[in-house]
């Protein structure tokens, strides 16, 4: 929640928390989804407004069963992406440098890539981790 407010939230609300997403309902124009774990796709439709849009960015590993009709009765959109393309890359590049925006990383040294990779598989990684390519020499 800290990191949360941090990054500019005004509130947070945690998705395991059925109550609290009950509270949320019809509440969003807009909703980027960076998640690849499992997870109900209908419950994050549900919060959208009217006209409201889900963008996926993250890819699950197995496929979602989405309802049609809180799509169509409410006009609502479901989007995705990969990746921009080089003048998309370069204009979020640019308008984050504009405003100060960097990324929350953890530097690891090249000599602890292979415990750097154990933490990855147990989940141990708050947000990115990058290879400093400087400790090589």
């Amino acid at each position: 929640e800290a990191d949360a407010k941090r990054f500019g939230a005004h509130e947070v609300v945690l998705s395991r928390d059925e109550e609290a997403m009950k509270r949320q309902l019809n509440s969003f124009d807009f909703i980027l989804d960076t998640a690849s774990g499992k997870h109900d796709l209908n419950a994050y439709l549900g919060l959208l407004k009217h006209d409201g849009t889900l963008t996926l960015v993250g890819i699950p590993a197995e496929p979602e069963a989405i309802g049609a009709m809180p799509l169509v009765r409410r006009r609502r959109r479901l989007a995705g992406s990969l990746i921009g393309g080089i003048a998309e890359t370069q204009e979020m590049l640019d308008f984050c440098a504009d405003r100060g925006i960097a990324c929350e990383i953890e530097m690891i040294p090249m000599g602890n890539i292979n415990k750097a990779y154990e933490r990855m598989l147990k989940s141990d990684v708050k947000y990115r981790f990058v290879i400093d390519v400087g400790s090589l020499r």
